[in-house]
C-alpha cells in the first residue's frame, strides 16, 4: 500500500519489533523519535519474549519447507507476533502508538539469486492489531539487485553518528561506518548462530561469557580453512545468511570431528581476526558495541586483544535492542517516503523507501 497521502510529522511513536537469526527470541521497542534539526530517540520500554521450543524447532527447520508448508508457516508467525505484540502494547496503553514497525524473521535470504523472505510480513498483522504496520523492508531492495541487508546503516548514520563505527553481534557481525562521505555496511563473519548451534549439543541456550570457548584450544588447521573460504575475500556490498552457514561452515567443522570446547573456541578466534581485521583495515576506533555477541566477554576480549583497542560497553538498553528500535525509526522513514535502504549499503539501483505499510480496517 502507498503512502502518499501520508503527513510528515516531527514526532513518532513506534514499536520495533526484532527477530534476529539466532532465535533469541522477539525484541520488543517503543520509542518515540523528534525531528528538529536532526533526529533523536528515546526508548519507553522494551522487552524480549522468548521463543517456544516448538516455535524454535518450526523456525530453525523452516528453510527446508515446501511452499504449502511455507504458507502456513507464515500464518501461524504472523498470528504469533500478534499475541506476542498485544500484550505489551496493553501494558502501554497510555501511549498512542503511531506505527508498529517490524522485521518478521528470515527463512530465506539469497540475494544473489533475487531471493528473500521474511515471514510474518502478511496484511494481516494490521487486522489483528488494529494498527498501522510497516514491514517487509528487504523484498524491495533485492528486487533492486541490492543484497537487501544490513538495513540498520541508516539509523546508524542518522541515529548514532558520534560513532566512528556501528558493530553488531548478533546471528552474524556486521558493521556499518562513513567512508568518501558515504555509508557502507557489510557482514564481516556468522557468530551466535554456530556458536549457539553447537552449545545446544550441551542442553544450552548460549555459552555464558564464552566460558565454555574459553577452556577449549585452537584446532589450527580449521581455522586456516575457516579464514580461508571465499566470503572474506569479497568487497562491499555483501552479506550472509543461514543457507551459507549450512553448506560453507557447518560441514566444514564437521570433518574434524572435534569436541564442542574446540570448535567454540575455533569458532571465537575466527571470529575475533575477521572482525579485528576489519577494524585496523579502515582505521576504525570509537565504536558502538551492540548484539548478544556483547556479553560473551571471552569474543570481546579476544576481539580486543587482536585489534589493540578495548570495545566500549554501550547501554545495556542499546546493546540488546538497537536492531528493534532502528527497524522502528525505519518504518518512519517509510511513512516519510524518505530513504531507509542506501545504496551505498546494499548495493542497490539507488536509494530508496522500502517497506510494506498496511491499515486497519477502519483506516482504510
Amino acid at each position: 500500500m502507498t503512502n502518499s497521502n501520508l503527513k510528515k510529522q516531527s514526532h513518532y511513536n513506534v514499536i520495533g519489533v526484532m527477530s534476529g537469526t539466532s532465535l533469541d527470541g522477539v525484541d520488543l521497542c517503543l520509542s518515540s523519535f523528534q525531528f528538529e534539526t536532526k533526529w533523536k530517540f528515546q526508548i519507553s520500554a522494551a522487552q524480549t519474549v522468548k521463543y517456544s521450543e516448538q516455535w524454535k524447532s518450526r523456525l530453525r527447520t523452516a528453510i527446508d519447507l515446501n511452499s504449502k508448508e511455507l504458507k502456513e508457516l507464515n500464518e501461524d508467525y504472523t498470528r504469533l507476533l500478534a499475541d506476542l505484540i498485544q500484550p505489551f502494547m496493553e501494558v502501554h496503553s497510555h501511549t498512542t502508538i503511531d506505527a508498529i514497525c517490524s522485521h518478521g524473521h528470515t527463512i530465506i535470504h539469497q540475494p544473489d539469486q533475487g531471493k528473500t523472505f521474511q515471514i510474518g510480513n502478511l496484511p494481516t498483522l494490521s487486522t489483528y492489531l488494529k494498527q498501522t504496520i510497516v514491514c517487509d523492508f528487504r523484498t524491495q531492495d533485492v528486487a533492486l539487485e541490492g543484497q537487501g541487508a544490513p538495513l540498520v546503516p541508516i539509523g546508524d548514520a542518522l541515529l548514532f553518528s558520534d560513532y566512528d563505527y556501528c558493530l553488531n553481534l548478533g546471528g552474524f557481525a556486521n558493521i556499518s561506518f562513513d567512508q568518501n562521505n558515504k555509508r557502507i555496511a557489510f557482514d564481516i563473519c556468522p557468530v551466535n548462530i554456530v556458536l549457539n548451534h553447537y552449545v545446544s549439543s550441551m542442553g544450552m541456550a548460549y555459552d555464558s561469557e564464552g566460558q565454555i570457548a574459553a577452556k577449549g584450544t585452537v584446532c589450527k588447521p580449521l581455522l586456516k580453512e575457516l579464514n580461508a573460504l571465499k566470503f572474506y575475500t569479497l568487497e562491499p556490498p555483501k552479506s550472509l545468511g543461514l543457507e551459507w552457514v549450512q553448506s560453507e561452515i557447518l560441514p566444514l567443522i564437521e570433518t574434524y570431528e572435534l569436541e564442542v570446547p574446540t570448535v567454540l573456541r575455533t569458532m571465537i578466534e575466527h571470529c575475533a581476526l575477521q572482525l579485528s581485521k576489519v577494524l585496523k583495515k579502515n582505521h576504525l576506533i570509537k565504536g558502538l558495541i551492540t548484539g548478544g555477541g556483547v556479553f560473551n566477554t571471552f569474543l570481546i576480549q579476544r576481539i580486543s586483544d587482536l585489534y589493540g583497542y578495548d570495545l566500549p560497553r554501550a547501554d545495556p538498553q542499546i546493546i540488546e535492542f538497537k536492531e528493534a528500535l532502528i527497524f522502528g525509526f525505519l518504518g518512519i522513514l517509510k511513512l516519510r517516503n524518505e530513504p531507509n535502504c542506501l545504496q551505498s549499503v546494499t548495493g542497490a539501483k539507488h536509494d530508496h523507501s522500502s517497506g510494506a505499510i498496511y491499515f486497519p480496517e477502519k483506516k482504510q
